[in-house]
């Protein structure tokens, strides 16, 4: 039954007010996250050149899913979502970085299970079937993503999600806010801000000026711990995550040539002729 909340406070104004905030409570917010190469480390191709070194190597969450944490406990601190679940599809070492965001706010985390040579050539495809079926499961009302993971740079896996829940989408978020009806979205565009109006359920993801990740106290480092999490199989979630591509080959980027000073601009017109650029 659905109680109109501004009647209900003009006659008691105690219980109106309890049950606006009820109103405009979202009962779950799914975020996923995905561990990366860390952002300071230096990539290294491997001689066989299958793919990149990964063993022995600083591991952590993938930047742009910080910021999608910190948008979910935001939302939650404004009292305006009830429960955060935290998704990271991987090898058995996502899980740490599940309960960083534990650490950060989350409420439960669930580990989609993967072993290490099915991850490799997982896609945002299988990703986004992965994570519109639990968004199903455990009936969210917003899925919020970092726009892309620092490792692949495909930026598909929020769009694709909302095209398999068929829900509206909020890409590249600068700003979110809360209605009663529904999210007002600022964008980040080429030409500068671009602003939507979406209904929920709905699927985001997080660009880089959203919001300012926090850093996870120890104190919440310990209570992560004991928080609940989940661990599934792409197969227990009906998901097909059968290859779709093959690696060729992996190869280092080129080394880029030193530059020179020329005297004048003939002297730069023959060079670059020389060099068969014009």
């Amino acid at each position: 039954m659905l109680i109109n909340c501004r009647s209900a406070y003009q006659s008691d104004p105690t219980a109106g007010n309890k049950i606006c905030d009820i109103q405009k409570k979202m009962a779950r917010v799914l975020v996923g996250v995905k561990r990366v190469i860390d952002y300071a480390v230096k990539v290294r191709v491997k001689p066989d050149k299958t793919g990149v070194v990964t063993q022995g190597v600083k591991h952590s969450m993938n930047p742009f899913d910080e910021i999608a944490v910190e948008e979910a406990v935001k939302l939650k601190e404004k009292k305006l979502a009830s429960e955060i679940i935290a998704v990271s599809v991987g090898p058995t070492q996502s899980q740490e970085v599940i309960r960083t965001a534990l650490a950060m706010g989350a409420d439960r985390g669930v580990h989609v299970e993967v072993s290490a040579a099915e991850y490799d050539l997982l896609q945002p495809v299988h990703v986004s079937k992965i994570l519109a079926k639990l968004a199903l499961d455990e009936k969210a009302d917003l899925v919020i993503l970092g726009k892309q993971a620092i490792d692949d740079d495909a930026n598909q896996t929020a769009q694709m999600t909302a095209a398999v829940l068929d829900w509206p989408q909020g890409t590249f978020c600068n700003k979110v806010e809360k209605t009663d009806a529904g999210l007002t979205v600022v964008r980040e565009i080429d030409g500068g801000l671009e602003t939507i109006k979406t209904k929920m359920p709905a699927v985001l993801s997080a660009d880089l000026r959203l919001n300012t990740p926090r850093y996870a106290t120890l104190p919440n480092i310990m209570k992560a711990k004991k928080k609940p999490l989940k661990k599934v199989t792409p197969k227990d979630l009906g998901v097909d995550t059968t290859p779709r591509i093959e690696i060729i080959s992996v190869e280092d980027p080129p080394v880029r040539q030193a530059g020179a000073a020329v005297a004048d601009v003939d002297a730069l017109v023959a060079k670059l002729k020389d060099g068969g650029h014009i």
